[in-house]
């Protein structure tokens, strides 16, 4: 087998003209967040690699060395602790990445379930359902999250399923929506027919064909995600000290804002900022690459 043939079969349908993937490489800002978001995933798995204090990192304080300005021995300085910012700022990270991926994981799997019945049975099963879903959706998802974060206390779990809590509505009109138009094409009518149950129609017909507008929007919430875990670390709802998480970072550096310490809540505000960012323009490249409407919209 020749390596043009290898080529063709592993990057053909990346190359392909007119493919999903051919506008979504096209997409330049879409390119270059995914570029970004790779780099920040290896820091936070490659973290204790990247840094020669990764126990300060963890949360080993070192008080000799407090409120150190950038230098070459800490390129992002010290915090009133010691510990070096460039290795808290990687292991907060791996906490920041893990909370939006649970957050996401958690509201799409409820909210697409829940969706699905909805959709495929319809009657009172969508009735109670729906409700349901419009009393969450009349709460600011927000206000929902530090509500329920408050009565639950602050954890780092605790404060996965608050958020999760808030958002999983959203995944839940979406499906629904979807899945009231599957259940009358003709496949799913051909196997109703054949006598394949209802919740293996829904397994193997409806479930596989939601997947791409979930996979959109979770792209889109993963940023948001973040910055809300980060808010409510902020707040003292959320990962609580010595774990490094980007919220408590902020929380920790602004009281030192006016006293030139800038450094202590800068590098990790910018860190939340960015990541969401790309996050937020990853899925609008892919809404775009993969709705025909909109292709080729952004260069």
């Amino acid at each position: 087998m020749t390596t043009a043939t290898l080529r063709q079969r592993w990057f053909g349908s990346w190359a392909a003209p007119g493919s999903t993937a051919w506008y979504f490489r096209r997409d330049r800002m879409a390119m270059l967040s995914l570029i970004f978001l790779l780099l920040v995933l290896l820091g936070a798995l490659f973290a204790p690699l990247l840094t020669p204090y990764p126990e300060q990192g963890r949360g080993e304080p070192n008080i000799a060395e407090k409120f150190q300005p950038p230098s070459l021995a800490h390129p992002l300085g010290t915090d009133a602790l010691g510990r070096d910012m460039w290795a808290r700022l990687l292991f907060g990270a791996r906490t920041s990445l893990t909370v939006g991926l649970a957050v996401v994981a958690l509201s799409a799997l409820v909210g697409t379930l829940l969706g699905a019945l909805a959709g495929y049975f319809g009657g009172w099963i969508d009735e109670v359902i729906m409700r349901i879903t419009d009393i969450f959706l009349a709460f600011p998802p927000l206000l929902l999250a530090i509500v329920v974060a408050t009565a639950l206390g602050p954890s780092l779990r605790n404060m996965v399923l608050a958020i999760a809590l808030s958002w999983w509505p959203w995944y839940t009109r979406i499906v629904r929506g979807q899945a009231v138009s599957l259940r009358e094409r003709n496949f799913v009518e051909a196997a109703r027919s054949m006598g394949v149950g209802d919740l293996t129609i829904i397994r193997r017909h409806i479930l596989p064909n939601v997947l791409a507008p979930v996979g959109v929007q979770a792209t889109l919430d993963l940023g948001a995600a973040i910055l809300t875990a980060a808010g409510l670390s902020f707040l003292g709802l959320g990962t609580q000290p010595p774990t490094a998480d980007w919220g408590v970072m902020v929380n920790e550096g602004r009281q030192y804002m006016l006293s030139g310490r800038w450094w202590i809540a800068t590098f990790a505000g910018l860190a939340i900022f960015l990541t969401s960012m790309a996050f937020n323009l990853l899925g609008d490249g892919a809404r775009d690459a993969a709705d025909p409407r909109t292709r080729g919209g952004r260069t």
